[in-house]
């Protein structure tokens, strides 16, 4: 089943659209550690109309981030054709993905995100809306469902591939459900054997066998990771490799991971214009770089009051020398556990 956009392979891992996470030097990590596509950031259709310049920020991105998309919300059809036509003449990425999953109470009072669910007419709409005003693929993410009386994931599906959209992304849960409870991975597959077009799979992939459990379970067209990225881009770079079945690069040792985690910063830094509020902003990335580490409660309290990234550096040196003192590095990696990172994906 052939992908409306470039892939570099026949079953592409994807990074996530994630508030706060998917901006660009976070994209420009997973794709140097082997995501196929990117995505941006869910953005208000009436912010990009208006040419806010806080949301205008956001469309910026790099020729190293291509594959990628931009995801729009909103419920209004006029505005939502209107950001669709602006972002593809001025900014150009590979396709438009509409955002019908986000289930964050802001966005849904105005009937974005998973609110359109409870209107499959206007989900409709708005893809129609969007399609014709722009020359470029139009993809959708969607849950199950706004709550359990109206779950028909399927049903769902096919009104938007009836309406238009070229691949369809499905993370299986209400939007009552937040993200509570399980994804469940059997709506992926009866979706993927009612549609024609590509279903991707989202959720509950936190590492990179659970990448390749979804796929074979499933049979989706792709696979995208959200919160199974946060501090651990190379995810993707594994995941690929566990579904092409090809060897699986080894996980960083400490000493990698933080100097992954350095150059994340430093495109960060040299990202952003606010260098010191940029740095406040990454310290959730540093916490999840060093997740499960020993003694990382104490190393997370020292980078959780960073002010600067010239800070950091220092921080990892002493705690490179105390493992050096204890000689734990081989077993650092088996204590790591992602397994309770905070979600954001919609």
């Amino acid at each position: 089943m052939r992908f409306p956009y470039p892939v570099d392979h026949e079953i592409p891992v994807i990074l996530a659209p994630m508030a706060g996470v998917s901006e660009s030097p976070f994209r420009r990590m997973c794709r140097k550690h082997g995501a196929d596509v990117v995505v941006t950031e869910f953005l208000s259709a009436e912010g990009i109309r208006r040419e806010n310049e806080a949301t205008l920020s956001k469309l910026r991105f790099g020729p190293d981030e291509r594959t990628i998309g931009v995801q729009i919300f909103g419920a209004d059809p006029v505005a939502m054709g209107d950001a669709a036509r602006l972002v593809s003449d001025v900014f150009q990425p590979d396709f438009i993905d509409i955002n019908f999953g986000c289930p964050v109470k802001k966005v849904v009072k105005r009937n974005g995100g998973s609110g359109c669910l409870r209107d499959l007419d206007l989900v409709q709409t708005v893809i129609r809306a969007v399609a014709a005003a722009t020359s470029l693929p139009v993809t959708v993410k969607i849950r199950s469902g706004w709550n359990e009386e109206m779950r028909d994931p399927v049903a769902i599906a096919l009104r938007c591939q009836d309406a238009g959209a070229r691949a369809l992304t499905l993370h299986p849960r209400t939007r009552t459900q937040m993200y509570s409870g399980n994804a469940r991975w059997d709506e992926i597959a009866a979706a993927v054997a009612a549609l024609e077009i590509p279903v991707i799979g989202n959720g509950d992939i936190k590492t990179a066998a659970d990448a390749l459990r979804m796929r074979e379970h499933t049979r989706c067209a792709g696979v995208m990771i959200a919160r199974g990225s946060f501090g651990q881009p190379w995810i993707f770079a594994q995941a690929r490799a566990l579904i092409d079945g090809t060897p699986v690069p080894t996980t960083p040792s400490v000493t990698e991971r933080f100097a992954i985690a350095l150059e994340h910063a430093a495109m960060v830094q040299s990202y952003e214009a606010d260098p010191e509020g940029a740095a406040i902003e990454f310290r959730k990335h540093l916490g999840w770089y060093v997740k499960g580490l020993p003694n990382s409660a104490d190393l997370r309290r020292r980078l959780h009051v960073v002010n600067g990234f010239g800070e950091v550096e220092g921080i990892f040196a002493d705690y490179l020398r105390w493992i050096e003192e204890r000689s734990v590095e081989s077993d650092l990696l088996e204590a790591v556990d992602t397994a309770d990172l905070e979600p954001a994906e919609a």
